[in-house]
């Protein structure tokens, strides 16, 4: 995760431009991806979607591909844009679709929209609409063509933002004039798990049984070490067809767990991001039959959690004397530690034990090179004497918006009393 927030030009990638050159994920490309992946599941409930792929040469099934795959862009110069939008757990992503009349190249061009908040847990059934507004597009992965992802946040029909909305905030703070100057680079590791569906156990584990420890599966290759390979390398794809800032992907240390990094982006963009590449991965594991849970510790025991570590700069942490920004940030961010916390996930006191390459959920603490802290910093950083930090509180359920707005907040906003500053100055812990 090192490069995410080295100096590049990378960081200042935006939506590519519309192109009908790249072919979109058609439902072709899953049969190797569920082929496989049946081989080792033996789940009566995905027993249809197999006889869907292995009778592909049935003729209903072919038109039906051929509908799916259709590219109508010759025809008409209308596209497809599916809204997207945070649902009432706070953590689902829900979406629907509308015509639009023509190609659009920015958010701003689209209409609202609206739907039932009744039914997502997001307002009453005597007065259940909620408003869309449109804040970032993607290019669709699915549909290709013109065709684009919709990232919106919403509101009550009086503009209110409602409770669920958390990029409002997020946006309103990396408009502040003095965050805006600092040009904040996010860097965000999201980790996941795949489940074998019906029995919520990971993939490529024996149902009701455990695999061998934990030892070889991180970054492992081979039939017995990696569990879902192909969900992530279609995922890879996809991100980067839609425009996501993705920056690299990998198996992790508990087997049929995954993580994909997104950054370096700047603002409010890392929510973006990252909001658009769960939707992705929501959808593959949907048409792979898979089951994807963001539970930052879905397997109990002697086996690692699921986080959402979140890499951060600002232009004075990168500059010449950045190491010393980094300590005040520090300082800053072990003041606020119960409130980071509470803003982290829910069920993160599972995760953050102290094991498993956390720190303790009620101590802070931060070191050099030091997985068992709540602040990493590298040592290259330490070397250069300017970077980045890393906070590996946040858990794989966070929601980014929350997490990149409260690192801005407390490290360029918030300013503690001198009494504060000086005691905590005197207990914050280094692991080296």
């Amino acid at each position: 995760m090192a490069q995410i927030l080295a100096p590049s030009a990378q960081w200042q990638m935006r939506m590519t431009k519309s192109s009908t050159d790249a072919s979109p994920l058609t439902s072709k490309m899953w049969s190797s991806v569920v082929l496989k992946q049946n081989k080792r599941l033996a789940v009566k409930s995905s027993a249809k979607f197999r006889v869907f792929a292995l009778q592909s040469d049935n003729g209903t099934v072919n038109r039906m591909e051929q509908l799916l795959n259709l590219d109508v862009t010759p025809y008409t110069d209308k596209i497809i844009a599916e809204y997207i939008w945070i649902g009432g757990t706070g953590i689902d992503v829900r979406s629907k679709s509308r015509t639009i009349s023509k190609p659009v190249k920015d958010a701003s061009e689209l209409p609202k929209w609206n739907y039932d908040g009744s039914s997502t847990g997001q307002a009453p059934g005597e007065d259940s609409e909620v408003i869309l507004y449109p804040q970032a597009i993607f290019k669709d992965p699915f549909r290709g063509g013109n065709n684009i992802l919709v990232i919106c946040d919403t509101y009550t029909p009086a503009g209110e933002p409602i409770p669920t909305n958390k990029r409002h905030k997020a946006a309103q703070i990396f408009s502040d004039p003095k965050v805006a100057s600092q040009v904040p680079w996010f860097g965000i590791e999201q980790e996941y798990t795949l489940l074998q569906p019906n029995v919520n156990w990971p993939l490529g584990w024996p149902v009701g049984g455990y695999p061998g420890p934990q030892g070889p599966y991180y970054c492992g290759a081979g039939v017995e070490k990696s569990f879902g390979r192909d969900i992530s390398d279609a995922h890879y794809k996809a991100c980067l067809y839609a425009g996501i800032n993705i920056s690299g992907t990998n198996g992790e240390v508990m087997p049929g767990q995954w993580e994909f990094q997104v950054g370096p982006s700047v603002g409010i963009e890392g929510g973006d991001h990252i909001w658009c590449a769960r939707y992705l991965l929501e959808r593959i594991t949907e048409q792979a039959g898979v089951v994807l849970s963001l539970d930052p510790k879905p397997i109990e025991g002697d086996w690692n959690g699921a986080g959402c570590h979140t890499n951060y700069s600002t232009l004075s942490i990168r500059e010449e004397g950045g190491f010393e920004v980094i300590k005040k940030a520090i300082l800053n961010l072990s003041l606020r530690h119960k409130g980071h916390i509470s803003a982290y996930g829910e069920g993160n006191e599972r995760r953050l034990t102290g094991k498993h390459e956390t720190a303790s959920i009620d101590q802070f603490s931060w070191g050099v090179a030091n997985r068992g802290c709540s602040i990493r910093v590298g040592r290259y950083t330490e070397k250069e004497a300017r970077g980045y930090l890393e906070d590996r509180r946040p858990a794989s359920n966070m929601d980014p918006y929350v997490v990149t707005a409260l690192l801005a907040e407390t490290t360029i906003l918030w300013e503690p009393t001198l009494e504060a500053e000086a005691l905590a100055a005197q207990k914050i812990s280094l692991k080296v």
